[in-house]
């Protein structure tokens, strides 16, 4: 865990959360997904990656249970910051997605951007085999990763790009394809960035 979690601690600490090219000010195709999911009061959700996105806050606001997980310290710490006095109603989970084990099962995976970091066949493996464990039957997973036409490297490091065939393959007979969306992510710098939304149903 440590090289990732010093890699990505050094991102946030050195940049302003919202100057990332990930950055956007709310995840409205994140929302627009999990809306039509049409998920009950109460129900778990796994922000995977979770970063110092504005995501946790949209969910509590719809009465969900949210979870969120990612590798840097300083990134939850600033999403955190931003939730004030809510803050405390999220679980914050300080851990590298590759070697977490879930203590609950989740009715939604949200993963915007940490599949395509993880160039190795162990990785993706093991993190394949935490969302089989953490997905409760009929659960929902949504992931977004770089399109075949995105970038190549980001934040330093490599990354593998996807299409929804791809990513099926990747996640094996344990998931069914439901959807697949394409979105051209505008930067805070004005540029553009191919992304591949997916939506799978846990069989």
């Amino acid at each position: 865990m440590t090289t990732r979690q010093d890699h990505w601690d050094a991102v946030y600490a050195a940049r302003d959360p919202k100057a990332v090219t990930w950055y956007q000010p709310s995840l409205t195709r994140s929302l627009s997904l999990i809306d039509g999911l049409d998920l009950r009061i109460g129900a778990r959700v796994l922000d995977v990656g979770g970063g110092a996105a504005t995501l946790a806050g949209d969910l509590l606001a719809r009465g969900l249970s949210v979870s969120v997980l990612d590798v840097s310290a300083a990134a939850l710490g600033h999403a955190r910051a931003q939730l004030g006095a809510r803050a405390d109603e999220v679980d914050w989970i300080i851990a590298d997605i590759t070697d977490w084990r879930p203590a609950a099962r989740y009715a939604l995976w949200h993963d915007r951007a940490v599949f395509h970091f993880l160039t190795e066949a162990a990785d993706r493996a093991a993190y394949v085999d935490t969302a089989r464990r953490a997905v409760k039957p009929g659960g929902a997973l949504i992931m977004a990763t770089f399109a075949p036409d995105g970038p190549e490297k980001r934040s330093g490091l490599p990354v593998v790009r996807y299409d929804g065939a791809g990513l099926a393959d990747e996640l094996g007979d344990a998931f069914e394809l439901i959807g697949e969306q394409r979105e051209s992510h505008a930067t805070p710098k004005g540029n553009t960035q191919g992304f591949c939304w997916t939506l799978f149903r846990r069989r």
